[in-house]
């Protein structure tokens, strides 16, 4: 009985050399290049990105990459405020509605929270500062409410 199969073995195993891929071609600036679209490999500054969507903001638009940075900013500080939670829940509602609930706000922050990682994937200061900025104040304003509640207790 034979063992040899008509098929031949991936990856053949001869003494010939198979031809290794090209890397692709990358600048001084970490930039690589593929078709009309480009991304940074690198932290960079400028006004020149693509945030979440293919032409936003736009390159040479000041005032859109503004935009770009207020949305990036809102997103984070969203996705902190939301990261406390519903803490109360509405009399009237039972368990499985109550859950629900519950995991609906959720899924929304752990959307949100995506969207600022992958904003922040453009590599681009600005942006990066704006999601840290967010995060920094959506933190601010959780912990302020939770110390003048604590606040308000103790004095009463």
């Amino acid at each position: 009985m034979s063992h040899e199969h008509d098929m031949p073995m991936s990856p053949p195993y001869n003494n010939q050399s198979m031809p290794m891929p090209m890397s692709p071609p990358y600048n001084n600036q970490s930039m690589m290049t593929m078709d009309d679209m480009s991304m940074h490999m690198a932290f960079y500054w400028g006004k020149d990105v693509i945030v979440l969507f293919a032409g936003w903001p736009g390159s040479g638009r000041l005032g859109m990459y503004i935009l770009a940075l207020l949305t990036v900013f809102v997103l984070a500080a969203a996705a902190e405020i939301l990261s406390v939670g519903l803490r109360l829940k509405p009399r009237g509602l039972g368990p499985l509605t109550g859950a629900l609930i519950q995991a609906a706000v959720y899924g929304f922050r752990m959307g949100l929270a995506y969207l600022v990682m992958l904003s922040v994937m453009s590599f681009n200061i600005g942006v990066f500062v704006a999601a840290v900025a967010g995060h920094a104040v959506g933190f601010f304003v959780v912990k302020y409410r939770q110390l003048t509640a604590v606040a308000r207790a103790v004095d009463f």
